[in-house]
């Protein structure tokens, strides 16, 4: 019941109002996995950056099965070295990935340019279903959720990454 797992990897685009920088995005997205990535729609009128709720903004994909490969390819592109920072205290990394064609495997695609996006390795342990269900939903007890340190140990003995200061 210790034992810590992957629960999913998010891949987010962010690209504001600019419809053609989205269009990028999902292609981006969708040339790195295989995937069709979901738009991500924005709630709240914000004048000062000429976003209207119902406008799209980004775009993600979750992906919950299978997902070591494509984490080592996604560390890999930053050498297998992660500062501190990308870890919070609830078990979960993220990092960016400014450049897709430093990806192992993935080639240069002229339609889309030279973009970065984001990564998200959301860490849990067995019985974290309890906090999602529908019936009788409870709150994960302090002792049994993923810390940062936690999250530090299985990604160097899993995936082998070095934790410290980017240089």
């Amino acid at each position: 019941m210790r034992d810590v797992k992957i629960e999913k990897l998010t891949l987010n685009f962010g690209s504001g109002k600019d419809q053609k920088k989205l269009e990028k995005g999902i292609i981006l997205i969708k040339h790195i996995t295989g995937k069709e990535p979901i738009k991500t729609i924005t709630s709240k009128r914000i004048p000062a950056w000429e976003l209207r709720p119902g406008l799209a903004v980004g775009c993600k994909l979750t992906l919950r099965k299978d997902v070591k490969d494509l984490i080592k390819r996604l560390l890999a592109s930053r050498k297998n070295i992660l500062p501190k920072k990308c870890f919070d205290e609830n078990g979960t990394v993220s990092f960016g990935i400014p450049e897709y064609i430093e990806i192992p495997d993935v080639e240069y695609e002229p339609k889309i340019g030279i973009m970065g996006f984001e990564v998200s390795v959301t860490l849990a342990r067995a019985g974290f279903r309890i906090k999602d269900r529908r019936l009788k939903n409870k709150k994960v007890p302090g002792k049994h959720k993923v810390t940062q340190a936690d999250a530090i140990k299985y990604m160097e003995k899993e995936f082998g990454i070095t934790v410290g200061d980017k240089k």
